[in-house]
């Protein structure tokens, strides 16, 4: 397929506007506004004079892309298109792209922005010091893409869009497990730090018995050529909480003058040494690791039996208000590494509930985690797809003789930010009328969150039974016990209230995990629904 320059179909960087009232209200969006995921989470008004200086002009419908490292690398990039005032300002790290009209498709063109070849190409081109270096403005003018037809772009672009939205909602689940974990952990050991339950605190001395680390080693960014090379793991590898037996580099043989500690199924990792934010992130090893092997910036910590259960500990170092005690314990200033001693680490006070109610909670998480790991598994393979799709588009391979053309070219705007804890709603369709049975513990209910419990899962059961194939719906079911409870006391104001939806939650997760709920992707309002399983 015949190509053209970019700077052909784009506007790069346009020029403000004159005669613009410092009155004028306008968008303010800031870097860290602009997600990775794509999209800009968040705007603020102010008036024109206040920022007409030393910030870049952009207008509704631009694109925005981040020019300096690492913003570039990690994919910040937006589509402008939900600005609350025509013109917007922001970050002087922005590239301005701007279509040209009937010759570029703005939608196209931000997937375009978001590609591999793009991003592949424009950091080999990035100018500037270690630390400071950015895409070039010359590199985006002589980036050359596809003359697809205007139709086609929208095509393409609106199937991308789809795959992103899907991608979108796989992150949402992701954290809206998460939360339910911490959560779960919460209500049952309450705050560490307040320790408001009286758990029996102990020494680290007597909770860990053993700290071992690696060696570091400087070695290659890329992927093993076979199975003799062994791979230093990053920092990295631990900062997401989960393990990622990606981030590793690979190290010369020669270099090799210690022994080497290599990453084993059930080791507990620790990063002593990282960032404010990053520093005390931990993750439990799911398998051995037979090429990849320990920095001396991770240890391995060796737990207590009698006091300390994996699990627990690990959610514990994960709550936000004890992982403040243990960053307490590093030294280093607030703008560099924090690295944390082994005599330090070994000063702190862990709170250990009986080993008991934490092998519980490692049950839960057990369960919880195969539905991650599954979610985990479709987040990669969406993320595939849309790289396979982007590549072809943007190599003029995509057959697009079976896409339609959209009914509609209107953007999806990315997750709004706000609560993450609420389950993702299936399309509203016609519902059934729901019968929910008398059971004794009715008039209990009432007065006892804890009946109340056991009464909501005899009704989930129930509406099981009589929803078909219709979508499961949480608000449809609340909106059917809560009539139903009010039948008791119609004089009352008794309303279900957020521990009832957290038992909603827990059992549809446990439903999801026992097979009795599926998911079911709704092509037509490209959505996940779930359903009762067919027998």
């Amino acid at each position: 397929m015949k190509t053209i320059l970019l700077s052909q179909v784009v506007q790069i960087n346009p020029r403000q506007p004159r005669g613009i009232e410092d009155s004028r209200e306008i968008s303010f969006v800031p870097m860290a506004s602009v997600s990775e995921d794509g999209g800009i989470t968040f705007q603020e008004t102010r008036n024109f004079g206040e920022i007409k200086k030393g910030f870049t002009y952009f207008q509704r419908g631009d694109v925005l892309l981040a020019k300096i490292t690492p913003c570039f690398e990690n994919g910040k990039s937006a589509l402008a298109d939900n600005l609350e005032h025509p013109i917007g300002f922001g970050s002087t790290e922005f590239h301005v792209l701007r279509t040209v009209p009937e010759k570029l498709d703005s939608r196209f063109l931000y997937h375009l922005v978001r590609s591999n070849q793009l991003l592949f190409l424009g950091q080999k081109s990035m100018k500037g010091a270690a630390g400071h270096k950015r895409v070039p403005t010359q590199f985006l003018e002589s980036f050359e893409v596809p003359a697809w037809p205007l139709d086609d772009q929208i095509r393409i672009a609106h199937l991308l869009g789809k795959v992103e939205s899907l991608i979108a909602q796989r992150k949402q689940h992701l954290q809206q497990l998460d939360d339910l974990l911490k959560s779960v952990f919460l209500d049952m050991f309450g705050d560490p730090v307040r320790n408001e339950k009286g758990w029996d605190m102990q020494s680290c001395e007597k909770a860990v018995l053993d700290i071992s680390s690696g060696t570091s080693y400087g070695g290659e960014d890329r992927a093993f050529l076979s199975a003799e090379e062994v791979g230093v793991l990053k920092i990295s590898a631990v900062t997401k909480g989960t393990f990622n037996p990606t981030e590793f580099k690979v190290v010369n043989p020669a270099q090799i003058t210690k022994a080497l500690r290599f990453v084993r199924r059930g080791d507990f990792l620790f990063s002593r040494a990282n960032t404010v934010g990053l520093v005390a992130a931990c993750c439990i090893v799911e398998r051995d690791y037979a090429q990849l092997f320990l920095p001396d910036k991770l240890w391995v910590l060796t737990l207590n039996p009698e006091l300390l259960a994996p699990q627990f500990f690990n959610f514990l170092l994960k709550n936000e208000r004890y992982r403040e005690v243990v960053r307490g314990l590093a030294s280093g200033g607030h703008d560099s590494m924090l690295n944390i001693s082994m005599k330090k680490f070994m000063t702190l006070n862990i709170p250990c509930p009986p080993v008991e109610i934490q092998t519980q909670f490692s049950v839960i998480v057990k369960k919880i985690e195969a539905i991650r790991s599954s979610y985990q598994q479709s987040l990669t393979d969406l993320e595939s797809l849309y790289g396979a799709l982007s590549q072809q588009a943007f190599k003029g391979e995509l057959d697009l003789s079976r896409v339609p053309m959209p009914s509609t070219t209107q953007h999806i705007a990315p997750i709004p930010i706000g609560d993450q804890t609420t389950m993702p709603e299936p399309a509203v369709q016609a519902e059934p009328a729901i019968h929910l049975p008398d059971t004794e513990s009715m008039l209990n209910a009432l007065e006892s969150a804890e009946a109340r419990k056991g009464l909501i899962a005899q009704w989930l059961e129930s509406y099981l039974r009589q929803i078909g194939n219709a979508p499961f719906s949480v608000q449809h079911f609340i909106a059917a016990a809560q009539t139903r409870l009010a039948e008791l006391r119609p004089d009352d104001d008794f309303e279900l209230g957020t521990n009832d939806y957290e038992h909603i939650k827990a059992w549809v997760f446990e439903a999801l995990a026992a097979g009795t709920l599926t998911q079911v992707l709704d092509d037509a309002e490209n959505r996940i629904e779930l359903k009762v399983a067919q027998q």
